[in-house]
């Protein structure tokens, strides 16, 4: 079982939730998708490279 956590600045319903997967993997899903059926996973160097890339301003708009 996967314990999702939700940003504090989340409003509205309008988030993400990320959790860890038992074998180490990121799990990332939409909190509009009642079902929660849809999701995208990451292996852990990959979300820490987007986590680096996102601190850096790699994401910023233009």
């Amino acid at each position: 079982m996967i314990e999702y956590r939700i940003s504090s600045f989340c409003n509205l319903g309008n988030c993400v939730e990320v959790g860890q997967a038992p074998d180490g993997s990121v799990v990332v899903r939409d909190t509009k998708d009642a079902e929660r059926s849809q999701s995208l996973t990451f292996t852990r160097d990959e979300w820490l490279a987007f986590l680096a890339g996102a601190r850096a301003g790699e994401f910023d708009p233009v």
